[in-house]
């Protein structure tokens, strides 16, 4: 079968206020271009993070776009749970017979979406074992313009944007999540690489704390908080300023909003 008679897969970029309450929601036609909106409402194969979230965003887009059909007939499946605590980037997956069954409607001239529950799938979330299979099999993989939050913060912090490096989320526990916060620090200092991490918001004021007592005074500091919602905000400062206003980071983070950290020089 030529390339052309097969369907695509659409990478759709979800709104970063998963989770967040209807008041603390932006209207989607604020966080996502119409185009992107427009192509997500013709697709009715989706392969996501969650089932839930993804019939979520579809109601939202429909208020805007109608949908290709409704919702009951749409094919929405998830990926493996395991993908969602391991991540999906191993090698070992590239050939899952699983994953491309997925994949096998594209095969006859249908194009599927992949979702994640927010921002681009398969930065920082789930999705990318997808991809890989979808290139195996000679598809094309289309990505949709949409919010993708670490680039947002990295652009918010004023840190060094020219060389980065995503470390998903540190230690739980709070020595071994020191030793690690002082190991990319050093990396930070002699590359001039900024590091990013992430992490759930219940731990989001611990992590703060630990890299405020834990890194260099000359360091630079950066939280990220509910980006793209109305109530957004990032803070960057020299952890010696962290120090003195110590107001700040307690303000910060009451909210529980999603939040991204960065530092560097």
């Amino acid at each position: 079968m030529s390339s052309a008679a097969k369907g695509k897969l659409y990478l759709v970029p979800a709104p970063l206020d998963f989770g967040c309450t209807d008041d603390q929601q932006t209207l989607i036609t604020d966080a996502i271009p119409s185009g992107t909106l427009q192509a997500a409402s013709q697709i009715k194969h989706w392969i996501c993070e969650n089932a839930k979230s993804t019939r979520a965003v579809l109601k939202r887009i429909a208020e805007h776009h109608p949908l290709i059909c409704t919702l009951q007939d749409m094919t929405i499946t998830e990926l493996p749970r395991e993908a969602h605590k391991h991540g999906d980037h191993k090698a070992a997956q590239d050939n899952n017979a699983a994953l491309r069954a997925l994949l096998d409607v594209a095969l006859q001239g249908i194009d599927i979406g992949l979702m994640s529950e927010a921002g681009m799938p398969a930065i920082a979330d789930p999705g990318s074992s997808i991809v890989r299979a979808a290139h195996a099999l000679g598809l094309d993989v289309v990505p949709l313009v949409g919010p993708i939050s670490l680039l947002l913060a990295l652009a918010a912090s004023g840190l060094n944007g020219q060389n980065f490096a995503f470390n998903g989320y540190l230690p739980q526990e709070s020595a071994a999540r020191k030793i690690r916060i002082q190991q990319l620090e050093k990396l930070a200092l002699t590359s001039g690489q900024t590091q990013i991490f992430i992490e759930t918001p219940y731990r989001n004021a611990a992590l703060l704390a630990d890299m405020i007592a834990t890194l260099q005074p000359i360091s630079r500091l950066a939280c990220s908080v509910g980006l793209n919602l109305p109530s957004a905000k990032t803070v960057s400062l020299l952890v010696k300023d962290w120090r003195i206003q110590k107001e700040v980071a307690d303000s910060l983070l009451t909210s529980k909003l999603p939040a991204i950290f960065s530092f560097g020089v």
